[in-house]
């Protein structure tokens, strides 16, 4: 199992839009990322900066950022696009933060 976390940037006023589309996940994207060996995936919103962090558990070779080439990623990609920092192909713009510390 492999801890992974990245920063992602949401744009001003969307805290709560955010939030909703949050609590109403697809169940056939919480499926895909369970698959695919996704678990325990958080994400923090810090309010001065309006950067999302996020982080998960992974089984493999890849965590959520690693699925876009199937179509409900990117569908869900293009749903959040109106309120989040976007590539030019709706991918969320996604920075992998190394771990530094680590203590369980």
């Amino acid at each position: 199992m492999k801890r992974e976390a990245f920063k992602m940037y949401l744009k001003p006023g969307y805290e709560a839009e955010y939030e909703k589309r949050h609590a109403a996940i697809w169940p056939e994207l919480k499926a895909l990322l369970s698959k695919n060996g996704v678990s325990d995936y958080s994400i923090y919103w810090d309010k001065e900066t309006n950067i999302l962090l996020a982080f998960q558990k992974t089984e493999g070779e890849g965590g959520s950022q690693d699925l876009g080439n199937t179509e409900i990623v990117q569908k869900w990609w293009d749903y959040m696009a109106d309120i989040m920092e976007v590539n030019p192909d709706n991918s969320p713009v996604s920075i992998p933060l190394p771990e530094v510390f680590h203590m369980d």
